[in-house]
């Protein structure tokens, strides 16, 4: 049984705006096994936010995790995936569906609200595909 750690993030730059993700895949012993990021065109923050969560889920499951724990700067999100609060948007219902689906694939999820300050990696990796994009 594999426990994994995933940061997950995403951005916009305008929101709507040019938006991409980033994930970082940690094993029990903090190491990094996996990290990606996309440009993901125009989208809001919350969509690149759900869409990098999406994607670490996935990473997760194809690395062999049974258990993982998400962290993500956005409490919204988070919020949302825990059922605190109710997901309105009709796209973001679409997005919260396909976390939940994912969710099955894993004995254990548990979703947690970090400060931006302690998901440094991922939020480099979102910076790091907006700027390539942009030719920065």
């Amino acid at each position: 049984m594999a426990k994994m750690t995933l940061f997950s993030d995403g951005g916009a730059r305008g929101n709507p705006g040019p938006a991409a993700f980033g994930i970082v895949l940690k094993d029990e012993n903090c190491e990094t096994i996996f990290s990606s990021n996309r440009y993901l065109g125009t989208k809001t923050n919350n969509e690149a936010e759900y869409m990098g969560l999406i994607a670490g889920l996935m990473a997760g499951t194809d690395k062999g995790a049974s258990e993982i724990i998400c962290y993500l700067d956005s409490e919204l999100i988070v919020k949302q995936l825990k059922g605190v609060y109710k997901v309105k948007n009709d796209r973001m219902k679409e997005f919260w569906k396909k976390a939940k689906e994912l969710e099955r694939d894993y004995k254990k999820v548990t979703y947690v609200h970090i400060p931006r300050t302690e998901n440094k990696e991922a939020d480099a990796l979102v910076n790091e595909a907006l700027d390539e994009k942009n030719g920065i």
